[in-house]
């Protein structure tokens, strides 16, 4: 068996977004969101689908998954490979969205199902050292979980360091699937216990795929290794210009020097620090002091 890189789109779609096989998905949503006994999901719809791009070798347009479970709960899986600015506020939004689309204005509240965001990101979000977090919204002096309706659950895969005689819980079996499934040869004897996460591992098998999506996802990962070797080249230019040279001694006021040149010259806080691979409230810092300087001036 050769197993597909869940983190590339088509194998992420195919996997979760395949509404003739929604084991894996039933099973990813109960083991991510801790779901257990007459709270668990049993059955799906999935919104959006699994379908090939329009386009031959064409990008999948998003990386998620929208599904809705029987009770009529709604759920956003999403795989988000780079941390961007203003994630944080991004999903809130998403799942806000979801939540209140729900009804048509005037419609009774009581008709809202509770939404449910589960991100696979593989950089680390928060400073939780566990790989998997819940987020909820909680009365501050009494922890009280009075407002259910919307919940967070994300899955940092930097952050996942366990062996796999270390996996325990069913959201452990899924995220070392999910980030080692390219290193494996056969399915391994945790996911046989699982009809859903068996049924991925079949999925991600890519012996078993049509000549079109094996096409799709090789120009999925060109793609993203194209962006890849972009950024090191721009880096790359900027070492030779100069711009990122020196000693220890002064590296800051270098730093500092070249995040404001690229301000300058128009390029955004999240561009600037993918570029120079410094933290965006560094940039957000320096750009800071630098207009504090000027307006003393």
């Amino acid at each position: 068996m050769r197993f597909a890189d869940i983190k590339n789109d088509i194998a992420f779609r195919k996997i979760f977004g395949n509404e003739q096989k929604t084991a894996p998905l039933i099973s990813f949503l109960n083991a991510a969101l801790e779901l257990e006994g007459e709270h668990q999901v049993v059955s799906v719809s999935i919104a959006n689908p699994y379908q090939f791009p329009r386009i031959a070798g064409e990008k999948a347009t998003v990386l998620d998954v929208r599904a809705t479970d029987q009770s009529g709960r709604k759920f956003v899986v999403e795989m988000q490979v780079a941390d961007k600015t203003g994630f944080d506020k991004r999903v809130q939004y998403y799942i806000s969205c979801d939540y209140s689309m729900q009804i048509d204005k005037g419609e009774d509240y009581l008709l809202l199902h509770p939404a449910y965001f589960i991100g696979i990101l593989d950089f680390p979000f928060g400073t939780d050292a566990n790989y998997h977090t819940r987020h909820l919204i909680l009365n501050k002096v009494t922890y009280e979980h009075r407002l259910k309706d919307i919940q967070f659950s994300f899955i940092e895969l930097p952050k996942f360091l366990k062996d796999i005689h270390e996996l325990e819980k069913p959201i452990d079996k899924w995220t070392y699937f999910i980030k080692h499934s390219e290193e494996l040869i056969v399915i391994p004897d945790f996911a046989q216990e699982d009809e859903g996460l068996k049924t991925a591992f079949i999925e991600a098998d890519k012996y078993q795929w049509s000549k079109e999506e094996l096409k799709d996802y090789d120009n999925v990962g060109i793609k993203e290794q194209d962006d890849r070797g972009e950024k090191a080249l721009v880096a790359q230019k900027a070492k030779e210009e100069g711009r990122l040279e020196g000693k220890e001694e002064g590296k800051e006021e270098k730093e500092a020097e070249t995040v404001i040149k690229l301000h300058l010259k128009g390029k955004l806080d999240d561009e600037i620090a993918d570029l120079l691979d410094i933290p965006v409230a560094r940039v957000k810092e320096i750009i800071k002091k630098y207009y504090d300087s000027k307006s003393k001036e």
